[in-house]
């Protein structure tokens, strides 16, 4: 298994952990529900988003037949996603605190998440487009023509 799957779904129960221990915390002291976003994101884009990277991670490349586009970007997707979600859960705890230092690290925070997720798809994507070291585009002019033996339909025997 890969480091950076391996990362992910580590990442992902951690953030699990916190996500439980953020709720069991508003639980025990209702006046902490203002904490609900950081909840919210710990949990689904924590736990439950970086556990499908890293599932995918792993399993989309062996369901297409293909190796994985880049591992390099998959390895700094993963720092985006968590550093990014680390400054997204700490503006949220700001948030009703301090508004300006809230607002300077959900901006930050939500860019590099949203960085790292823009890598994610642009990653598979190109994974899912199969040989992507072999790809060569058919121009007009190099494009084979069809021969009438292509068009043919097979006669049924019978």
């Amino acid at each position: 298994m890969d480091w950076f799957v391996k990362r992910f779904i580590k990442a992902s129960l951690t953030w699990l952990g916190l996500g439980v221990t953020a709720g069991l915390t508003m639980a025990m002291h209702p006046a902490w529900i203002v904490y609900r976003p950081a909840h919210f994101h710990m949990n689904l884009a924590g736990f439950v988003a970086m556990m499908i990277f890293g599932v995918s991670y792993h399993v989309m490349p062996r369901i297409v037949g293909q190796p994985l586009y880049s591992s390099r970007l998959a390895g700094l997707h993963w720092w985006a996603a968590n550093l990014g979600l680390a400054l997204l859960v700490t503006g949220f705890l700001l948030a009703p605190h301090v508004s300006r230092a809230a607002t300077a690290s959900l901006v930050t925070g939500g860019a590099l998440y949203a960085g790292g997720a823009y890598l994610f798809i642009f990653n598979l994507w190109r994974t899912i487009d199969g040989d992507w070291k072999a790809v060569t585009r058919a121009t007009p002019s190099t494009a084979e023509p069809a021969s009438p033996q292509r068009r043919s339909l097979p006669i049924a025997e019978g």
